[in-house]
């Protein structure tokens, strides 16, 4: 089972934070899908229009884009759990919905250069995005939420952590990120608590004192 750093997610006005530092980027919809479905990078990446169905509200995960021999590619999800059917909450729906105008505008613009792949987050001539300049865009979208060093990954432990802090069951949560174990789910969830933890037995000292 993975092992994940300690407090590696987001509090909901940092979680704030980072959209409204993306809200004038072309991938602001990439940051309201990470932070809100907890999608992986490379699914992120690796996500079609033909994968997504605004009118129903759901988009399927059923590749990924990654880095193989060298060489981008699309592949299977890592586990069949991570092969899912993931509802949209209109927040990002109305994120992909801008989102398709623009890149239909910047396709236009680019014609001459650009080569379709049907992809929801191409790079800016239709191609697969090079995980890098996502890092870079990451950089200085965390740079301006005043974040310090959160990796990208840290969008997928906050959707974690504020679903299961809004009540909602584990097991769901684990369906909607896709994770093969529930352990996964609550190991996450554990160690982004503490705080919580702290205040709890904080409030037991006081009763005690």
């Amino acid at each position: 089972m993975p092992k994940y750093k300690v407090n590696r997610g987001l509090t909901v006005p940092q979680a704030r934070a980072v959209l409204k530092a993306a809200r004038d980027h072309r991938l602001y919809a990439l940051y309201v899908l990470a932070l809100c479905l907890g999608l992986r990078r490379g699914e992120l990446l690796g996500l079609r229009w033909a994968d997504v169905d605004l009118e129903a509200g759901k988009l399927e995960v059923v590749q990924s884009l990654q880095r193989v021999a060298g060489r981008l590619q699309f592949v299977r999800p890592k586990t069949s759990d991570s092969e899912r059917t993931v509802p949209l909450p209109p927040i990002c729906v109305e994120a992909l919905r801008e989102h398709r105008r623009k890149q239909f505008a910047e396709r236009s613009n680019r014609w001459e250069e650009w080569t379709e792949h049907g992809l929801v987050f191409p790079s800016r001539c239709g191609t697969p995005m090079e995980p890098d300049n996502l890092r870079r865009s990451w950089g200085a979208i965390r740079e301006a939420a005043g974040l310090g060093e959160m990796r990208f990954h840290d969008l997928r432990h906050t959707c974690v952590t504020l679903l299961l802090n809004l009540g909602v069951p584990p097991q769901v949560v684990r369906d909607i990120v896709g994770h093969s174990d529930i352990e996964v789910t609550m190991t996450i969830y554990a160690h982004a608590s503490l705080d919580d933890k702290r205040i709890a037995l904080r409030k037991l000292g006081d009763a005690l004192g």
